[in-house]
């Protein structure tokens, strides 16, 4: 499911503010980055808007969306069938709930989207586990 270059993939990912083992990571370690990554800014941008901080916020959630439109770029619609088809389509809705929660700074979305992410990042989690080597 995955056709984007893992450097690509690594420095979309470097620019957004994460570290660690994005060098040695493989396609699905790279997924599983990304998706942690994304699970964090968005936890850094609900933070924000708690504390009022609607630029940092809007910062938060603007490298939120980075990670996801890599994510979604990054899908192999030919190989990847339904699944990679679904998870287009739930990226997409992704980003739109992220550019609604930035707009009318609504935490509730921001939950939403942080659960979703998880829900994605547990299968990747699950299918990294389930290889040999890892």
């Amino acid at each position: 499911m995955y056709s984007g270059s893992p450097t690509h993939g690594a420095r979309v990912y470097q620019q957004v503010g994460a570290h660690g083992r994005v060098a040695d990571a493989d396609p699905a370690q790279l997924i599983e980055l990304l998706l942690a990554g994304a699970i964090g800014r968005v936890a850094e941008a609900r933070g924000h808007l708690e504390r009022g901080d609607i630029a940092r916020k809007g910062e938060a959630l603007g490298r939120a969306l980075a990670i996801v439109g890599e994510l979604n770029g990054s899908l192999d619609l030919g190989r990847g069938g339904d699944i990679a088809a679904n998870l287009r389509s739930l990226y997409d809705y992704i980003g739109r709930r992220l550019t609604e929660a930035n707009l009318r700074n609504d935490g509730a979305a921001l939950e939403e989207v942080m659960g979703l992410l998880r829900e994605i990042k547990s299968g990747w989690d699950a299918i990294g586990a389930e290889q040999p080597g890892t």
